[in-house]
């Protein structure tokens, strides 16, 4: 059967299509395409926030910008999703390993699913009948029906995945590797990778990515680790890279450098982007500077982004969205708990909404909002923070050529039972980095007045309330259990810790306690010759270190001093020269195997509360 369609005007024909292109157009932006803090349900009406300091969720009604629910959810939250066209919501509870289901019109939750470790970037089909996770460790994608709740599947697509987004014809995700940038695309049927965009050897710590509603291209916000340069020369780059999505040969990926795209302002830790639906407009915040960087996007596949204009939004900024009509833009200022909406044609400031209440003492919060800050009395030259080598309390991935030689940069979890600090035991306590602040890497006026003293010698703790505040923030970081020990010990793992703490091996000669380690708070410092020195020609310190703690070690590859090894294999092997770092030599590669099975495992227990009963010390600030 068919159906005899009239002629029609040309100019309503072209009305007819303009509407239709903006429909779908608004369509596809909504709803989670691209992984966030922040999300817009697909009517407009209500707007998602995941609080991490607060272990919740918020819902806000965007008529009104009201705040309606706040939900609490886990540990450390990270992206949020609504479904499809629902107000049902997805959130990633990255220190729980699980994603919790919300209602957004009631603020109850409806259900959660359990994946094997630190979810982190969710994004929704645009039929809500599938949602995607990454797992920023191991590296994985997993899918799941919200109807059910239930874990259709799960494949491994790379190292430390944290960016996520999903093409508008749900047929392909696209996703970024945290300490490399590398981005791939993913067929969702066969759930096989298809592309990839390499960065290059410095790109690091990419968190998101953005598809423009039309065009084939991607947009990732990144920083550049250059490992290589030491101190004041400047070393790290915020970066904007765009990646040309259409299959093809050559060069299908280009930067534009932050720090030079609005003349010789400098701006640090990009972390999160969003474009209108229309495509015109381009939105980045970043967290070090406080800054939101509007650019137009150019159609010319050269240019890419031209600067519009900046605002100066608030304490943190980790979060950008832009309403389904393209009208008003939000952003997540982390560290002032709120949310404020802006007019995307005049970037003037509409409404503050406070999504939560400060759960962090007074103390803990200036202390973090030094640590995330590049700006005075922080730094000078506004490239740097604490947290561009230590976000959230982890490790960079990178190995350092630092004036001392070559080090690799250190999980904060559980430093403040293992003072002192740094591989060569240089610091007895946070408040000696008023050196760092001061010195040629940051550039900054310090947070204390006046001369303090040098690192090992009386304590400059007490010397500043700033001061004290960033130690107090730097100790409150501690450790999750491991995803290999949810069930307890496997009998490998079981047979790696009789290995682990037999005479045979002597590991626990240095690795001792609850927390692996004999680097304890007390007046005397123990250092100890492993034989790894000589691998790292450029040492000045060495050859004796720091006993690290091996707790969370799965997951904080490359390892020693020096970075050199790049699996736990290679630390009991290649790299343990005549058996000075423990006697493995003689073992098996069942022995060895197991003996790494068991170091994956850590920690398989809490260690506080043993930490507690043997009277160790705690350094609070």
């Amino acid at each position: 059967m068919f159906l005899r369609v009239r002629s029609v005007h040309p100019a309503l024909l072209l009305t007819l299509v303009l509407c239709a292109s903006q429909f779908f157009t608004t369509r596809h932006l909504s709803a989670g395409q691209s992984n966030s803090l922040l999300d817009i349900s697909a009517d407009g009406k209500l707007l998602a926030c995941s609080n991490r300091d607060s272990g919740s969720v918020t819902i806000v009604d965007l008529k009104t910008s009201q705040k309606l629910h706040e939900i609490k959810v886990g540990k450390h939250p990270e992206g949020v999703s609504f479904v499809g066209d629902s107000h049902q919501v997805a959130t990633a509870v990255y220190d729980e390993d699980r994603i919790v289901f919300l209602n957004a019109d009631t603020g109850r939750q409806t259900g959660q699913t359990e994946v094997f470790d630190e979810p982190y970037g969710v994004v929704s089909t645009t039929d809500g009948k599938r949602i995607f996770v990454t797992l920023d460790y191991p590296g994985r994608i997993v899918e799941i029906d919200p109807a059910t709740k239930k874990v259709v599947r799960e494949f491994s697509s790379g190292k430390h995945l944290r960016g996520i987004a999903v093409s508008s014809d749900n047929q392909s995700l696209f996703t970024t590797e945290y300490y490399s940038a590398l981005v791939r695309r993913v067929d969702v049927k066969t759930g096989k990778t298809v592309d990839e965009w390499p960065g290059g050897s410095t790109d690091n710590l990419s968190r998101q990515i953005t598809l423009h509603p039309r065009r084939a291209k991607a947009y990732l916000p990144h920083i550049r680790s250059r490992i290589t340069v030491a101190h004041g020369a400047g070393s790290i780059f915020p970066i904007v890279s765009i990646v040309d999505t259409k299959p093809k040969a050559g060069k299908r990926r280009r930067k534009i450098p932050m720090d030079s795209f609005r003349g010789a302002r400098v701006t640090c830790n990009p972390w999160d982007t969003a474009i209108t639906p229309d495509g015109k407009t381009f939105f980045i915040v970043f967290a070090g500077t406080d800054d939101l960087y509007v650019s137009n996007v150019i159609d010319d596949d050269y240019r890419e982004l031209t600067f519009r204009g900046s605002l100066n939004v608030g304490a943190n900024p980790r979060g950008v969205r832009v309403a389904p009509d393209g009208n008003t833009f939000y952003v997540y200022n982390a560290l002032d708990f709120e949310i404020v909406a802006y007019d995307t044609h005049s970037l003037s400031r509409l409404a503050t909404i406070k999504v939560t209440e400060n759960p962090l003492s007074d103390e803990v919060l200036l202390g973090k909002r030094l640590f995330y800050t590049a700006l005075q009395p922080m730094t000078s030259r506004l490239w740097i923070s604490c947290a561009s080598c230590h976000p959230d309390g982890q490790p960079d991935g990178k190995t350092w050529h630092n004036p001392e030689g070559l080090r690799n940069t250190q999980s904060l979890a559980g430093m403040a039972w293992t003072h002192p600090i740094h591989w060569s035991a240089d610091r007895d306590e946070v408040q000696d980095f008023e050196h760092t602040i001061r010195g040629p890497l940051m550039q900054g006026k310090g947070l204390a007045r006046g001369r303090i003293y040098e690192s090992l010698d009386k304590p400059n703790k007490g010397l500043s309330e700033a001061l004290d505040a960033m130690a107090a923030y730097s100790n409150t970081h501690d450790f999750t259990l491991s995803p290999y020990a949810k069930n307890g010990l496997s009998p490998a793992a079981q047979r790696g810790r009789q290995l682990f703490f037999s005479k045979q091996t002597q590991c626990a000669t240095c690795h001792s306690g609850p927390f692996l380690t004999d680097s304890v708070p007390s007046k005397s410092i123990t250092r100890h010759n492993v034989g790894t020195a000589v691998d790292n020609p450029g040492e000045k310190m060495g050859p004796e270190y720091d006993t690290p703690t091996l707790l969370g070690i799965y997951r904080t590859a490359p390892y020693l001093s020096h970075g050199k090894a790049e699996t736990l294999e290679e630390v009991l092997t290649t790299y343990n020269h005549n058996d000075q770092h423990g006697k493995t030599s003689q073992l098996s590669k069942q022995e060895r195997a197991d003996l790494v099975e068991f170091l994956k495992a850590l920690p398989y227990e809490d260690p506080v509360p043993q930490a507690k009963a043997t009277g160790l010390v705690k350094i609070t600030k």
